[in-house]
């Protein structure tokens, strides 16, 4: 099979430190055409809008869809109606119901839709599946916590609507804890922080169960100074398990089992050749399903004002 031509739509700092050394690397694919209100790729022919990208080049395979979640159903939806197959970086979309509509749009024209979960895909997490498949566990504990000055510096979509605030990072965690756990578990009761002058939460306290009462807490804070923190800990009775370090380091009873160098997008873009050589998609909402879950469930509380 020759290479799939891909594109890009959303040139900004995600696809410049992650994406582009992904694609380069990777036989599989080959860029042709970027869409982008302000950023380019060299050598790569740039347009303004996705619109005209998909006019002015046909020969595109498959999209790869970098803004922000508020914009992305608008343009999956054209890239699908053009006959590509779509790439979404995380989170899908804005809402379940855009997700699922493009689910059924892609399976209607036999395309790819591929709903990226780039944390699942961090070095340790499948060996910590598979330590916690063998044991039984008594309790989970989460603590997702970061800097968003320095993560998401000026960017103001995060705190509007549909941009999910301290989820954007949340539900890295959550793809992960809905990947790595044996039943799946349901929200049981959440305390939401939305900063007086913005529409998205700034920090969350999430309470999980599963059938067996699996007690699973999750934290997340977008206001961490210093080190930041990317932990998953699970109590079993084979001793406690630390995911450490977003995935990239697992822990038995302060012993290091496994680590190795970060993949996690060159990992994703062979997923997506795979299915698109397969004539599959891989849409999994569950992570998604949790933030809705909480802004459904979730006590509201305001704090004082943020600025970024």
């Amino acid at each position: 099979m020759s290479a799939i031509n891909l594109a890009i739509v959303g040139v900004g700092k995600i696809v410049n430190d992650q994406h582009l050394p992904s694609i380069a690397r990777n036989p599989d694919f080959k860029l042709v055409a970027t869409a982008s209100r302000n950023g380019t790729v060299e050598g790569i022919d740039a347009y303004k809008t996705i619109d005209a990208m998909l006019d002015a080049v046909p020969t595109i395979d498959a999209v790869s869809l970098c803004m922000p979640p508020q914009f992305r159903y608008e343009a999956a939806h054209k890239a699908l109606a053009a006959g590509k197959h779509v790439f979404l970086e995380k989170p899908p979309g804005a809402t379940l119901s855009e997700v699922a509509d493009l689910e059924a749009t892609a399976a209607a024209k036999r395309l790819s839709l591929f709903a990226s979960w780039h944390s699942r895909y961090a070095p340790a997490v499948e060996a910590a599946k598979a330590f916690l498949a063998a044991t039984r566990i008594t309790s989970v504990q989460v603590n997702w916590k970061e800097d968003v000055r320095h993560w998401h510096p000026n960017q103001a979509w995060i705190w509007q609507a549909g941009g999910l605030g301290v989820f954007d990072p949340g539900i890295n965690a959550l793809s992960i804890v809905t990947h790595i756990l044996p039943r799946a578990a349901f929200l049981t009761s959440a305390t939401l922080e939305f900063p007086e002058n913005c529409d998205a939460p700034i920090a969350a306290d999430l309470q999980f169960k599963d059938a067996d009462n699996l007690p699973v807490h999750a934290v997340f804070d977008w206001r961490q100074t210093g080190k930041q923190t990317w932990d998953i800990v699970a109590e079993t009775e084979a001793g406690t398990m630390v995911l450490s370090e977003g995935g990239a380091k697992l822990s038995v009873n302060g012993e290091l089992k496994f680590a190795e160098p970060e993949q996690e997008y060159a990992q994703l873009y062979r997923r997506f050749a795979e299915i698109i050589k397969a004539g599959q998609s891989d849409v999994d909402l569950s992570p998604l399903r949790h933030v809705a879950d909480a802004f459904l469930l979730g006590k509201r509380k305001i704090v004082e004002a943020f600025y970024d």
